[in-house]
């Protein structure tokens, strides 16, 4: 049987916590991870900028690499143009969605917060899954404005103040006297890169949920489970500015698995 090819999409490298999920649960298949970093952060565009960029990237992409299942690790991007992309392909499409269904399930106090970026959050999608799935819990919606850029700082090697991050997210955490929230839903890829920190920089313990694992879930409903020994192949990163990573950043990013070269070819797959 024919290794299957999952290519994994992002505005930027949030999807990473995506990535170490189905490359799990498929060792045996080849892996290209695509980085829009040309067009990051997607939260600063308007819809139609962003519905036309991916819209344009994603056939590119496809074109490019021929994959067998695309993972969309991005909120943002699957709120906006999953069902259109699912019209215009016919290759199977898994998206991220704020994981708020099984969070009111599991909360306890029935306190629950969802943390996104101020787009995410802002969409009626977002409001339609609290209507549908709260569960008789009290759902607080934040808006981050840096937190995915501190993300991708921290994976960097910069320093990310954690006074910064408890600012971003202190909304998230309500007392409301006799109970108080005890789960915060992960809504954007990025955050995960930040687990341990969100953490230490939180007032109070809580459960972070993080919606990769039912990404990989899914991935493996759609095309089955591993049918064979780990490829031998390098997973790929593709960066669609076409630009290479600095030592830091390539050093984190073999932890993960993946390898990008200078002068690599898939640089004239560069995407403007």
């Amino acid at each position: 049987m024919t290794a299957p090819t999952i290519l994994i999409f992002d505005s930027g490298l949030g999807g990473l916590t995506v990535f170490r999920e189905v490359a799990a649960a498929r060792p045996d298949a080849h892996f290209v991870y695509a980085a829009d970093d040309a067009a990051f952060p997607y939260g600063s565009r308007s819809e139609a900028e962003l519905v036309d960029r991916v819209d344009r990237v994603m056939g590119d992409l496809i074109a490019a690499y021929e994959p067998t299942v695309v993972v969309i690790a991005c909120n943002t991007a699957s709120t906006l143009v999953l069902a259109d992309l699912r019209r215009r392909f016919s290759l199977p499409f898994v998206g991220t969605v704020p994981a708020i269904k099984p969070a009111c399930k599991a909360s306890v106090s029935k306190m629950v917060s969802v943390l996104g970026t101020e787009a995410t959050v802002a969409r009626e999608y977002t409001k339609a899954l609290i209507r549908d799935f709260a569960e008789g819990c009290e759902v607080t919606l934040v808006g981050a404005r840096r937190l995915a850029v501190m993300a991708e700082a921290h994976l960097r090697g910069e320093p990310v103040e954690t006074g910064e991050i408890a600012a971003e997210i202190a909304p998230c955490f309500v007392n409301g006297g006799t109970s108080r929230t005890d789960t915060v839903v992960l809504a954007c890829t990025h955050y995960p890169l930040l687990r341990d920190r969100l953490a230490d920089a939180a007032p109070w313990p809580v459960t972070f949920v993080d919606p990769a694992p039912a990404i990989a879930r899914r991935v493996v409903d759609l095309i089955g489970p591993s049918g064979g020994p780990p490829s031998a192949a390098p997973s790929r990163i593709h960066f669609t500015s076409g630009a290479s990573p600095s030592p830091a950043l390539a050093a984190a990013l073999a932890g993960y698995g993946l390898y990008a070269q200078t002068g690599h070819p898939d640089a004239r797959y560069a995407i403007p």
